[in-house]
């Protein structure tokens, strides 16, 4: 089970970004899936995340600003950024989770049992 993230790059204050994660070595069926991002010196903390059913929840600092989006088809999570803050900068990383996870605790990092290794989003 591998998590690919893609996509980061530094970006002015306005700008857009669209980060991608793709899956291989399973079925893409992970039934959560989300992103994180971790400021140096913060907790990591839940941006966004869908459910098999597409159901989407977002972090309050980034609704209406961010866009999660799933295609089981082609094995791949995408978050589109648009009205980049500087405080939108930090690594992000793609999560899974085999197993349903209830709205209110989708954004605890435990509940996620594969990640990827981080792409870096700078905005200035």
């Amino acid at each position: 089970v591998q998590l690919v993230e893609s996509g980061g790059g530094s970006v002015q204050a306005g700008g857009s970004l669209r980060l991608s994660c793709s899956g291989s070595g399973y079925t893409y069926n992970s039934r959560c899936m989300a992103w994180f991002r971790q400021a140096p010196g913060k907790e990591r903390e839940g941006v966004a995340a869908v459910d098999e059913r597409f159901r989407r929840t977002y972090a309050d600092s980034v609704k209406g600003r961010f866009t999660i989006s799933r295609d089981n088809a082609e094995k791949i999570l995408c978050l589109q950024m648009d009205k980049l803050k500087p405080e939108d900068t930090a690594p992000y990383y793609c999560a899974a989770s085999l197993y349903m996870i209830q709205i209110q605790m989708r954004f605890r990092a435990g509940e996620y049992g594969w990640w990827g290794q981080g792409t870096q989003v700078t905005v200035s």
